[in-house]
């Protein structure tokens, strides 16, 4: 099971990747990048992302379905903030830029994840559904 820096080692072997990071979503920290960073700093990338997951995580119309019975559909039970016990009610974010994509996967735990990785990729060289399903994989298999 790889670790942080194993781990964004695999994801910049993805075709067209351009830079990869692990951030934590509630303090914006980074804890690992690699490759190059959308506005050339790692940190300010980290905090920047680390906004839009958290907006995704927190929001409460992304996690249940809301005249639905959750249970019924097989899904988690979800707490006051929309969260489920296993991790945040998203799996991942895309973000399309004219030149790029920008994927954020969230990384779930036992203990109280926030986590996610980020990967950008180059538009034209990238494959946007092979590096969603790569990205996930990572994700499992992450040791933090």
């Amino acid at each position: 099971m790889p670790g942080i820096d194993e781990c964004l080692l695999e994801a910049m072997l993805l075709p067209g990747a351009l830079g990869a990071g692990v951030a934590d979503w509630t303090s914006g920290l980074a804890l690992g990048a690699i490759g190059q960073s959308p506005g050339g700093d790692h940190e300010a990338t980290a905090a920047e992302t680390a906004e839009l997951a958290r907006m995704a995580a927190e929001h409460p119309g992304f996690g249940a379905a809301s005249s639905l019975d959750a249970s019924a559909l097989g899904a988690p039970a979800l707490d006051s903030q929309g969260l489920s016990a296993t991790g945040p009610p998203v799996e991942d974010l895309i973000i399309t830029t004219r030149t790029a994509y920008h994927l954020l996967c969230f990384v779930e735990t036992a203990f109280d994840s926030s986590v996610f990785l980020h990967l950008w990729l180059d538009r034209d060289e990238g494959n946007l559904a092979l590096a969603r399903l790569r990205l996930r994989d990572l994700a499992e298999r992450l040791v933090l």
